[in-house]
């Protein structure tokens, strides 16, 4: 089960969930745009778009996006430094540059989240869905949902096992007693 042992990770567990829920939960809406937008572009006004990247702030939707850039920058120094030792400074100080340029394309991908949830999401639902993950509650929910889903997993584990065990041994019970009561049937017509 990857999630459960994803989930037994503590801390980084939990934040490792609550990105692949915020990933999955992006894949599914920009996939239904897709699958619901006929086949030209749908019209979406400002106000609906406002709207959507206003739902996206509120949970979050794309933050686990913001470690890309930076994370690829490193790999790239490190390969780069790794083929050519004698040229660290220049490779780090171009990277950096290069990866500072590419900084400002970070809105691409707000906008195109943007426009998936608004395929997806009316105005007012859009709306709703900020107001509610802005409100307490729903600041609780992204960040206590983890650690609650954490614990929902380990007792649904639990209960799992126990519904094994009694099934098995409520199945074995009978049986038995049916090879019991079988076995003098079994004798008498042999005999």
């Amino acid at each position: 089960m990857p999630k459960l042992d994803v989930i037994r990770n503590g801390v980084d567990g939990e934040m490792i969930f609550t990105k692949r829920v915020r990933v999955i939960a992006l894949t599914a809406a920009m996939a239904l745009s897709v699958l619901s937008a006929p086949g030209a572009a749908q019209e979406i006004s400002a106000e609906h778009l406002r709207a959507a990247r206003t739902a996206i702030d509120a949970i979050n939707a794309t933050d686990e996006f913001d470690a890309i850039l930076p994370q690829a920058a490193q790999g790239l120094k490190g390969e780069l430094i790794q083929q050519h030792p004698h040229m660290e400074e220049l490779i780090n100080k171009t990277v950096d540059e290069k990866a500072i340029e590419l900084a400002s394309r970070r809105a691409d991908l707000e906008r195109e989240a943007a426009l998936a949830y608004a395929r997806v999401f009316t105005q007012e639902e859009l709306e709703q869905i900020a107001a509610f993950y802005n409100s307490e509650a729903g600041k609780k929910l992204l960040s206590s949902g983890p650690a609650v889903t954490r614990e929902v997993f380990q007792a649904a584990e639990i209960w799992r096992r126990g519904v094994v065990r009694d099934l098995s041994s409520n199945v074995l019970d009978t049986v038995q007693q049916a090879v019991a009561a079988d076995k003098p049937a079994a004798q008498e017509s042999s005999q």
